[in-house]
């Protein structure tokens, strides 16, 4: 699989819908269909025990144009939160930003029943593909990738699919195995992305990303 960008929305919604007077109004309204997602991020208590900084969070608006019932059409305006945390690892010799996890937040956009959002049929595979650039780091672009496994944790109170991917990179010119852990579910009307990545080597990395999983917050008050 080669990890390249791709859209977070993208023309959804084909087909019949059973418009009531309320869902008219929405398709032939005359401003964007505005869709706001609840943030979700990993306590301060489980990020301090596990090393790892803040590096950046974001409140984006992204707006697209998408096909309605009828041939109408509508911009679509989302609010999408992205928070970014990194850690300085001891690694072939050096210290450097070696380990990351993002936790992303996209409205669930419905509309009379329907999501306007493909991402929401993605697999973890694909939304890996989608949101590993979003995961800054040291060790330059992740190539080869393969899922490896997949294990259960108890996130927001229920237990959540996450799955287990390698792939390789190059530092200093050699050639490293980097792990990479993802889980993706639907709460409180939000599509919740939860990434982390670090070096296969550092194997209490992979136990901190797991806690910080565990420990996330939604919607996260600060």
């Amino acid at each position: 699989m080669t990890l390249t960008r791709r859209s977070v929305l993208a023309a959804g919604a084909t087909g019949a819908l059973a418009l009531t007077a309320g869902c008219l109004d929405v398709v032939l309204g005359n401003g964007p269909l505005e869709f706001e997602s609840d943030r979700v991020a990993p306590t301060e208590g489980a990020l301090e025990e596990a090393g790892y900084e803040e590096s950046g969070v974001n409140n984006d608006a992204i707006e697209r144009t998408v096909d309605l019932p009828g041939g109408i059409e509508r911009d679509v305006r989302a609010g999408v939160w992205r928070s970014v945390y990194t850690k300085e690892v001891d690694y072939l010799g050096e210290t450097r930003e070696g380990a990351a996890f993002a936790g992303v937040s996209i409205p669930g956009m419905k509309v009379a029943g329907r999501s306007l959002n493909p991402l929401d049929d993605m697999s973890n595979g694909e939304l890996l593909e989608r949101f590993l650039s979003e995961v800054p780091s040291d060790h330059g672009d992740i190539s080869n990738v393969q899922r490896e496994d997949s294990f259960g944790l108890d996130i927001l109170g229920d237990g959540r699919e996450v799955d287990l991917f390698v792939g390789q990179s190059e530092l200093e010119g050699e050639t490293i195995d980097i792990e990479i852990k993802i889980t993706s579910f639907e709460h409180e009307g939000d599509l919740l992305v939860l990434l982390g990545t670090y070096p296969k080597l550092l194997t209490a990395e992979a136990a901190n990303v797991e806690k910080l999983m565990e420990s996330v917050e939604h919607p996260f008050e600060e």
